[in-house]
């Protein structure tokens, strides 16, 4: 059952992704009310690109949140360990693609964001109770040239 489920949101993804690219943003540009981020990343194994369809609960101008939840699962997601391994990655949304620095942020800094990010979407806060790991905040910012 759970190989099944994990073909069928990669199904669901490629689709996800494809519209996404074609319409720029403007079809499958929110989703459970937050902005849909297309992430690219580089394979920490592979060096090859690597595309998944995310959603940030907090968009504030040019600058991103990402929430490695996993839904609660107890290993962080493999877009995650690509962007701590690289942190320069691609993001796109409503048709905007840009290079990005990640930051995955620590101590007080996470603190304050967990506590406004879970304030706006409390399924977070549902997912941190479900797993022992700390659930990592990533913020991604326009790159420096």
């Amino acid at each position: 059952m759970a190989r099944r489920f994990k073909g069928v949101y990669k199904v669901l993804n490629v689709v996800h992704e494809r519209m996404f690219t074609v319409s720029n943003g403007r079809i499958t540009g929110r989703a459970g009310g937050m902005t849909v981020v297309k992430l690219t990343t580089t394979g920490r194994k592979s060096g090859e690109p690597r595309i998944t369809m995310l959603t940030s609960p907090l968009v504030e101008g040019d600058t991103v949140v990402l929430v490695a939840s996993f839904r609660g699962g107890p290993n962080h997601p493999a877009w995650f360990l690509n962007l701590r391994d690289q942190p320069r990655v691609q993001a796109m949304r409503r048709g905007a693609d840009l290079a990005m620095d990640a930051e995955i942020l620590t101590g007080d800094e996470r603190v304050s964001l967990w506590n406004r990010v879970t304030s706006l979407e409390p399924r977070y806060a549902r997912y941190q109770s479900r797993t022992e790991r700390e659930i990592p905040l990533i913020v991604l910012r326009p790159a420096a040239s």
